[in-house]
């Protein structure tokens, strides 16, 4: 089975091109890997030339534009890649009959839910920043397509709060913000009112591939490790994992004012396909990437 994955060089592109190229059905060359030269959200309107050319039976479309405040500084180009390039991309493989798996994000959602529930696939959307009005016209888009032609399957892919490698993602800052914070003697501020599901990149594209070999790709996935935890909780587990003596003061998010407003209550419900077992929790999966984060040898246990 050939397999595209669009975004190749991101965090989740990446992870995907890694799990899918240990997955029996990408057969011995394994995935085919887009990045911006085969794939430009910019300019959409090449992927058909594309799509003819490497003649995929699924795509994994990780390509977006994931800056938030990048997105609510500008909204309308926000909506151009994350919307309008992903429509385009549906309607190509819908009439091509390939299978699209379209990544989203729990901030489709516009987290004032107040019943301590996660967002499951069938709770109604309503964004309250740019970056989820452009991703959720993406999802739009690719169900109208899919809708519209005959031909392929659809999934919609949402998950939240990756972490993993490349780097810059949250454990990323907030270590070398607890450093600084301990050579400066003062206390780290982290917010603590914002609520969500750290979700490892390399256990979200296992998922991805799993449901593509068990032939379950279609519907809404929501992807994510278990449990719930504040960015101030999440920053906690990290240093004590690492044994950085660093002195957290939780702070709302108002003291943090930001191009973008985040949903509070970020945690989507997890759905798993019925033969296969949910994501592990989220501290598993931060203690599996602590080496990447911190060494071999810098105090790690």
């Amino acid at each position: 089975m050939r397999v595209v994955v669009t975004g190749a060089t991101g965090r989740l592109g990446r992870a995907l091109v890694d799990a899918l190229a240990d997955a029996p059905f990408s057969g011995l060359s394994g995935p085919i890997a887009w990045d911006r030269s085969a794939f430009d959200l910019d300019a959409p309107g090449g992927v058909e030339e594309v799509l003819d050319r490497d003649r995929p039976a699924v795509v994994i479309h990780a390509a977006a534009m994931t800056d938030v405040d990048g997105c609510a500084r500008d909204p309308e180009l926000a909506l151009r890649r994350n919307g309008i390039a992903t429509g385009a991309l549906a309607l190509a493989c819908s009439r091509r009959g390939i299978d699209l798996a379209v990544v989203s994000t729990n901030e489709v959602f516009d987290g004032r839910r107040t019943d301590g529930r996660g967002y499951a696939p069938d709770d109604p959307p309503a964004p309250i920043n740019a970056y989820g009005a452009s991703k959720l016209d993406g999802e739009r888009r690719a169900r109208a397509a899919y809708d519209a032609v005959a031909g392929g399957r659809l999934a919609i892919v949402r998950t939240a709060w990756l972490f993993g490698p490349p780097g810059s993602d949250f454990p990323a800052k907030i270590l070398a913000a607890g450093r600084r914070a301990i050579g400066a003697g003062e206390p780290l501020r982290v917010v603590a009112d914002e609520i969500g599901s750290p979700t490892y990149a390399a256990d979200v594209a296992d998922a991805i591939s799993r449901l593509i070999e068990a032939d379950r790709i279609d519907g809404v996935h929501h992807l994510v490790n278990a449990g719930r935890v504040s960015r101030a909780g999440w920053a906690r587990e990290l240093f004590r994992r690492t044994g950085l003596p660093v002195t957290i003061e939780e702070v709302p998010s108002s003291a943090w004012p930001r191009r973008s407003t985040p949903p509070l209550w970020g945690v989507l419900e997890p759905t798993t396909a019925p033969d296969q077992e949910p994501l592990r929790p989220w501290t598993e999966a931060l203690a599996a990437d602590l080496p990447r984060l911190v060494g071999r040898h810098a105090g790690v246990r």
